[in-house]
């Protein structure tokens, strides 16, 4: 999975700012600290759906910025975010689970009314982002 630097900064009184130094047409904002990753994905996708992106740059290179260093300078930090690209296709995936554990999964899936697979791809979702 290719994933993208980006840098995130703060001034105060405002919302979080996410720029990625090798897409600079590429940008979001997060009101909360917790949106950071889902709002920076959410912007690579739909960037990728237009867009052929470049190869993502090492950490080394985009640390040999001095636009980086500037910006890590005065406070704002560094995330590796995943480019999960939308893609329309259904996969079907044979997984195995122990049996207490795909109960929990059917019923916690009904109970918010979603599928299996639903619910099982959401998860997988959320944890990639938490990763990044």
């Amino acid at each position: 999975m290719r994933s993208y630097f980006a840098l995130v900064h703060k001034d105060p009184q405002s919302a979080f700012g996410i720029a990625f130094p090798d897409l600079p047409q590429v940008f979001s904002a997060a009101d909360e600290e917790a949106d950071i990753i889902g709002n920076a994905i959410e912007a690579l996708q739909l960037w990728a759906e237009d867009e052929v992106l470049p190869e993502a740059s090492s950490l080394e290179a985009i640390l040999a910025r001095d636009d980086v260093r500037e910006e890590l300078g005065e406070g704002a930090f560094l995330i590796r975010i995943p480019l999960i690209e939308d893609d329309s296709r259904i996969v079907r995936a044979n997984v195995t689970f122990e049996a207490g554990t795909l109960r929990a999964i059917d019923e916690t899936a009904a109970r918010r009314g979603l599928t299996r697979s639903a619910f099982l791809a959401s998860c997988a979702r959320k944890e990639i982002e938490a990763a990044s």
